[in-house]
């Protein structure tokens, strides 16, 4: 475990207010709070919603712990400047808050970059021909698999904030606002979907800053 996961989780649990709050529920919030604040930022027409959101879990904590969890997400995006992983999923799994059993536990990063490597030499190739790929990941989680792509293309001198779009799907809304963090602090273009990839309802999209910022709607459409 890096410093900064050990601090982040030292964040989190102090903002359990000494057990008055559960664990899960401040890790939830935490990305809440990120994701939120984060969207209403580029998303004009979901502004108010989100600062509303915001604002209902924020009251919920001292400003002091507000704090702390603005120092929890300096943390994040120093580790991801540090090297590219999964640094949400770990923290998660660091906090022991993984269920086997329901579904909610995170791959750890080593798998997703062994994963990862079986498509990446063929993205390469496409890229030859094509100025991006998209990408579609089913069942996001954090996004390790999205970082771990990013990460290998990276190595390839590929630069993967240009050379991929991501489609992004997950039932749980705290996989969605994970996976949203990460890919905005690694300034990925993509489309987070708040849904059922089984049964194909959608409740929410989550654009990524660099999806809107980039233009990757019209780029989107011009590809057909």
């Amino acid at each position: 475990m890096s410093g900064h996961v050990a601090a982040m989780r030292s964040i989190i649990e102090a903002n359990t207010a000494g057990g008055e709050r559960r664990t899960t529920q401040v890790f939830q919030d935490f990305c809440a709070l990120a994701a939120f604040e984060i969207r209403a930022a580029v998303d004009r027409a979901s502004a108010d919603r989100c600062r509303d959101h915001y604002l209902t879990i924020a009251d919920g904590y001292t400003t002091a712990e507000i704090e702390h969890f603005g120092q929890a997400l300096t943390h994040l995006v120093q580790e991801l400047d540090r090297k590219l992983s999964d640094v949400l999923g770990e923290l998660y799994m660091t906090l022991e808050l993984g269920n086997q059993r329901v579904g909610q536990y995170f791959t750890p990063y080593d798998a997703s970059l062994l994963s990862a490597s079986v498509i990446v030499a063929d993205m390469t190739r496409t890229l030859d021909e094509l100025d991006f790929v998209t990408v579609y990941e089913p069942t996001c989680g954090a996004g390790g698999m999205i970082i771990a792509t990013a990460d290998l293309l990276g190595r390839s001198d590929v630069n993967y904030q240009k050379a991929i779009h991501v489609t992004a799907r997950d039932l749980e809304l705290t996989a969605v606002h994970m996976t949203y963090i990460q890919l905005t602090l690694l300034h990925i273009p993509a489309l987070v979907i708040h849904g059922d990839t089984l049964t194909l309802d959608q409740f929410d999209v989550w654009p990524t800053p660099a999806h809107v910022l980039d233009g990757w709607n019209r780029r989107l459409c011009s590809r057909g």
